[in-house]
């Protein structure tokens, strides 16, 4: 017999099936088990998870400091995410994004007719934090999150995030799907050649999960919780090569600093900070061909 409801949805739902609609959110003052030792629960801050006393829920407002445009600029992914490209173009972006873009733009990277917004594909969306840098920089951000409780919970954090005057138009860039990534790379890769074809990504953002290296043992029980719902990537290579079929101008790859490529292969560069490396692809899919997975 199932001990939680996420068991419960895992049964009753195939393979890359979406639960959200399925789960049943709880009420406030409801403990709803999501996983051994791990429950799901609410209160006036909305959606949180707890276990043993430690409680972890998506809150947008703690980046605020992050996408400053004075600090914005400084941040390794937006600098992994900027495009070279005569026509890139970012529409209508926040204020905090425009001296970003601005900035970049002077220095030949990104020139700015305000005609096709960029777009991006955050494909292991987790709790969004990615995400929200991406929009803040002017991306239009799809996020993918397959978990229904993590997605519950980046869902719960967007919603509030909507009402924060700071945030709002951030978050408006930013769109949820809870689904596989994988699948949906791979479907919209396929129809890219048809009448109907839906956009192509400027920018896919890779972050399988990987094991924490810091020391305080707060994150390690956080992440743990995480851990616990987050299915970890069975197949790199299918991944991998999914993003690079969605034919990204740059294909970006989230990884410990002295962790191993994803799928073993090697980016064009790499931007390394204290806590993290972004691998970076460039067109790869004019290259695939050559890659061995």
């Amino acid at each position: 017999m199932s001990n939680t409801i996420l068991e419960q949805l895992h049964e009753t739902q195939g393979a890359g099936a979406s639960a959200a609609g399925s789960l049943m959110l709880p009420a406030a003052g409801e403990a709803l088990p999501v996983a051994e030792g791990l429950t799901l629960q609410r209160d006036e801050n909305g959606l949180f998870l707890e276990s043993d006393g430690q409680i972890l829920r998506g809150d947008f407002t703690r980046m605020l400091p992050r996408i400053k445009a004075s600090n914005l600029s400084s941040e390794l992914l937006v600098k992994a995410a900027k495009i070279k490209a005569a026509k890139a173009a970012v529409s209508a972006p926040s204020a905090s994004a425009a001296p970003v873009l601005a900035a970049a733009s002077t220095a030949g990277s990104v020139s700015i007719p305000a005609a096709t917004p960029l777009t991006a594909i955050d494909a292991t969306a987790g709790l969004g934090e990615d995400s929200l840098l991406l929009a803040a920089a002017g991306f239009h951000v799809h996020l993918y999150e397959r978990n229904p409780v993590i997605f519950a919970l980046l869902q719960d954090a967007h919603r509030r995030a909507a009402a924060v005057p700071e945030l709002a138009e951030i978050v408006s860039r930013m769109t949820l799907h809870n689904e596989d990534s994988t699948a949906a790379m791979a479907a919209l890769a396929a129809d890219q050649d048809g009448e109907n074809a839906p956009f192509r990504p400027d920018v896919v953002l890779l972050d399988p999960m990987f094991p924490a290296r810091q020391k305080s043992s707060l994150v390690k029980k956080k992440l743990q919780m995480i851990q616990k719902l987050e299915i970890p990537c069975d197949d790199e290579a299918a991944l991998l090569r999914a993003a690079m079929e969605t034919c990204p101008k740059k294909l970006i790859i989230k990884r410990p600093p002295k962790g191993p490529y994803l799928a073993g292969l090697k980016p064009d560069h790499s931007l390394s900070g204290k806590a993290v490396r972004f691998d970076c692809f460039t067109e790869p899919h004019l290259r695939l061909h050559k890659f061995k997975f």
